[in-house]
């Protein structure tokens, strides 16, 4: 039998005495479940001083008031009246998520360069809260876009899958300056294969740092927060989701995102971060609370493609 070939042993230092001399570059705590959200991005939001908005609104007929419209000079009967204002307008009371948040101190004072433990710490909570948020402007059972969506304002896709037609349909109903579609990501490509297989392919618009499909030049806002057969992040290949359109700001009768101003402890839009101090185990204990809200301020504002098939696929041989 023939020997049995040893590895060579190289008369250098080793790699693994090296590395205890060897720097290590250290990124910031990666949470993967984060998303860009940028439903909070395009959407327009208003900060409140109370946490109570009021959306009043006016009692309308076919026109608000009479007018006279005449080059006759003998008509000068020109018609009295007023505009009435609703007597029971709706209030919205600002919704607040909550978390508490423990640190050891002993681990923040020994183990916080490069990065300081508490405030990554801070962040990632915040971080996750700002994901709650979305999800609750949403689909929140009080004051969610999915639940105020007027009944005249839905509309059934008329095959399955989201087509062109489908999305020319949810234009009719938010004509007077519509901002962006919202749609889970599969959905947005499901409708990119309809518009292919359709010969017309969305172009591309470029916004707060990232890049959209459009159509009709109205961008397409991807979000995990309109589920999918109820899941973020579905394993089936086929299911069920709804789209949106928003018109969103205040001055254009829209939809608008609410918060509180001003907030003691501060750390950043809406989020109040409230040390609740130190136990006998030296653990430091936070609070951190996020006041949020919807309102939107006309039917008309908001408009939902419901039960959107999203596994259609094509053979393009």
């Amino acid at each position: 039998m023939s020997p049995t070939p040893t590895t060579p042993t190289l008369n250098a230092l080793g790699r693994e005495a090296a590395y205890q001399l060897a720097h290590v570059y250290k990124t910031r705590p990666q949470y993967g479940a984060l998303t860009p959200r940028w439903l909070t991005h395009f959407l327009e939001f208003k900060g409140l001083e109370t946490g109570l908005y009021r959306i009043n609104r006016v009692v309308e007929g076919d026109a608000p008031l009479d007018a006279l419209c005449s080059q006759d000079p003998a008509k000068v009967d020109i018609p009295l009246g007023f505009i009435p204002y609703a007597t029971q307008p709706r209030e919205i009371q600002l919704s607040s998520i909550s978390t508490i948040l423990n640190i050891d101190t002993r681990v923040a004072d020994l183990y916080s360069a490069p990065y300081d433990q508490t405030a990554e710490q801070l962040d990632l909570a915040v971080e996750s809260l700002r994901e709650r948020q979305e999800s609750q402007i949403i689909n929140n059972e009080d004051y969610g876009l999915l639940a105020n969506v007027a009944d005249a304002q839905r509309v059934q896709p008329r095959t399955g899958a989201p087509t062109p037609d489908d999305l020319d349909e949810l234009i009719t109903k938010v004509w007077k300056e519509p901002a962006f579609f919202l749609a889970h990501p599969r959905a947005i490509a499901a409708f990119e294969r309809e518009a292919t297989r359709r010969g017309v392919p969305p172009v591309t618009v470029s916004r707060f740092g990232g890049t959209f499909i459009t159509w009709r030049g109205i961008p397409l806002v991807p979000t995990d927060k309109l589920f999918v057969d109820g899941q973020k992040n579905p394993k089936a290949k086929t299911g069920k989701t709804n789209i949106l359109l928003v018109r969103t700001g205040e001055a254009k009768r829209g939809v608008v995102g609410l918060y509180q101003e001003k907030l003691p402890g501060e750390l950043s839009r809406g989020v109040a971060v409230r040390p609740r101090g130190i136990d006998d185990d030296g653990v430091a204990s936070f609070l951190l609370t996020i006041y949020c809200s919807a309102a939107i301020l006309a039917d008309d504002a908001l408009a939902v493609l419901e039960d959107v098939e999203v596994g259609e696929y094509y053979d393009y041989q």
